[in-house]
């Protein structure tokens, strides 16, 4: 089995992870900056952070035959804060042309509040003025219907963005049509206890077809499994899913997807 984790946050992860990532065959990671599970105080601590997120951990990464790949944003959770939202944007053009950072990412919206639109607004703007690929977060629960439209209405109101070159993460059964027939790209989340369990996501699959989804762990310093993609291969596997079908969902789509930024390279040999 082969396959591409096109959203894990590893910085919080151990080493372990990365062995049983590889050995489960995991031929690429990226890693989407998001929320620490505290809010930062300060641009300093996001620039140290990017700096972690582009220079430390693709080196934590090789050391096990893992290419590892970055996006960088500030996280919806910590944009209600305008000012320091702003600051962390000021910065992420220096960073932009470092070889593993592939776009813009995980953008988007939490509480769907007015500053959180603002600067998503301000994150496609940036996207756009530097041709980069979009990374989109959705909400949780309750708001992610509504925060799904407002941030596919706000990107599609950038005509500088094309749409094959967005992908709306964290789909669910009420927002994958949404992403979907706008023309962006969808990613169902493969959480224990939230989100996407493996059997839900397959459902999905099987009811929308499997162009233009792809599967991601997101696994993080919360309850994750960094495997979730592998297992859930497997478990299609079971219901009857072939092989070539399973390796277009978990390999060839983020490969087509990410293959979209010259930066991203797959190694010659698995």
């Amino acid at each position: 089995m082969r396959f591409i984790e096109p959203h894990g946050h590893m910085v919080s992860r151990v080493t372990d992870d990365y062995l049983d990532m590889v050995t489960a065959g995991c031929a690429a990671v990226c890693e989407p900056a998001f929320w620490a599970g505290f809010d930062r105080s300060s641009a300093q601590g996001f620039y140290d952070y990017f700096c972690q997120l582009t220079e430390h951990e693709p080196k934590r990464a090789a050391k096990f035959g893992l290419p590892h790949y970055t996006w960088l944003c500030i996280n919806p959770k910590e944009s209600e804060n305008v000012t320091l939202a702003e600051e962390v944007l000021a910065i992420i053009p220096d960073f932009i042309n470092r070889p593993t950072v592939l776009g813009i990412g995980e953008i988007g919206l939490n509480k769907n509040t007015r500053n959180e639109l603002k600067i998503l607004e301000q994150h496609i703007d940036l996207a756009a003025r530097h041709d980069q690929l979009i990374l989109v977060h959705t909400p949780h629960l309750e708001d992610k219907l509504k925060g799904t439209r407002l941030i596919v209405d706000a990107i599609r109101n950038e005509t500088r963005i094309r749409p094959e070159r967005v992908i709306i993460d964290h789909v669910e059964e009420h927002t994958v049509r949404i992403a979907l027939d706008a023309g962006f790209w969808a990613g169902m989340t493969l959480y224990p206890e939230s989100k996407c369990t493996a059997p839900r996501a397959i459902d999905l699959v099987e009811n929308y077809g499997n162009e233009r989804l792809w599967m991601n762990s997101a696994c993080d310093w919360g309850v994750s499994v960094p495997l979730a993609v592998p297992r859930t291969a497997l478990e299609m596997r079971r219901r009857g899913h072939s092989l070539e079908a399973i390796d277009k969902l978990i390999f060839q789509n983020p490969a087509r997807f990410l293959g979209q930024c010259p930066k991203f390279k797959l190694p010659t040999t698995l």
